[in-house]
C-alpha cells in the first residue's frame, strides 16, 4: 500500500533512529518546514532520500535519487530572523520510492511504500554472537575516531532490527555503504555488514593517523539546491 509524503533529497543517507540536524534556507523547503510544524503535513514526518552522485532531482527525477530512503520526524524547529530554520529530526521508517510528483506542492513529493524487515531470526545464539561482535567493532571505531564523550553505546535492550542502524550513526561511512545498509532487510546480514565496515574503517583510520570531520564541521548548509 503506497502513501504520498514530502521528499527532502540530500547528499546523505538517514538511518532509522539516527539524529539529523538540518539548516533550511531554500524557500520551498522553508515552506515544507512550515507545513510540518503547523500540521499541514501529518505527524511531522517527511522522507529523506539520498541523491545519486552527479545527478539532481529537479533535472533527473527518480533517476537522480536512490530507491530506498528513510522518513524523518521533526523534534524541534527554530525560525531564524531572516526566515531560515534550524531543525532537529530523527530517522523513523524506511521506504521504497515508487514515483515522484514534482507538481503536487511547492516542494517535491513522492509515492512510497514502507519497507519492513524480513521475518524473525531462527537462531538466537547466532544473533547474540553477531550483536556482540558488532558492538565490539563499534567501540573500536569510536575510540579511534572520536573523543571521549562524543559517542555512546546503544542501550542493551536495543532490538536486533535497530542495532546496526544505530551503530552506523557513529561511523562516517561512504554514502554507498550507508545506502546498502539502509536497503538491507535481513537484520542478521546488517549486523555482519556493520561489523565488517567498522572494522575496515578503524583500520584505515589507524593507518592514516587521521580522524574524520563530523557533519557541519566546515559550515556547509544542509538543504537541497
Amino acid at each position: 500500500m503506497s502513501v504520498t509524503i514530502p521528499l527532502f533529497p540530500l547528499g546523505t543517507v538517514l538511518m532509522p533512529g539516527a539524529p539529523l540536524p538540518l539548516h533550511i534556507f531554500e524557500p520551498r523547503y522553508r515552506q515544507l518546514t512550515v507545513d510540518l510544524i503547523t500540521g499541514a503535513v501529518p505527524d511531522k514526518e517527511f522522507g529523506v532520500v539520498a541523491v545519486r552522485e552527479g545527478h539532481h532531482p529537479d533535472r533527473n527525477g527518480m533517476a537522480g535519487m536512490h530507491a530506498v530512503g528513510c522518513t524523518a520526524v521533526v523534534l524541534d524547529a527554530r525560525r531564524l530572523p531572516d526566515g531560515r530554520y534550524d531543525v532537529v529530526t530523527r530517522g523513523a521508517r524506511r521506504f521504497r520510492l515508487l514515483d515522484v510528483d514534482p507538481g503536487a506542492r511547492q516542494y517535491l513529493c513522492g509515492d512510497v511504500e514502507y519497507l519492513p524487515d524480513d521475518g524473525p531470526v531462527d537462531d538466537p545464539r547466532l544473533v547474540r554472537m553477531l550483536e556482540s561482535a558488532a558492538r565490539a567493532a563499534h567501540r573500536g571505531y569510536c575510540r579511534t575516531a572520536w573523543r571521549t564523550g562524543d559517542w555512546s553505546e546503544p542501550a542493551d535492550e536495543t532490538p536486533t532490527g535497530e542495532l546496526a542502524h544505530l551503530l552506523a550513526g557513529d561511523c562516517l561511512l561512504p554514502l554507498t555503504d550507508r545506502q546498502d545498509l539502509l536497503q538491507e532487510t535481513d537484520p542478521v546480514q546488517r549486523l555482519r555488514e556493520i561489523r565488517r565496515l567498522m572494522a575496515r574503517e578503524t583500520g584505515l583510520l589507524s593507518r592514516l593517523r587521521a580522524v574524520p570531520a563530523g557533519p557541519g564541521t566546515f559550515g556547509e548548509e544542509q538543504s537541497p539546491n
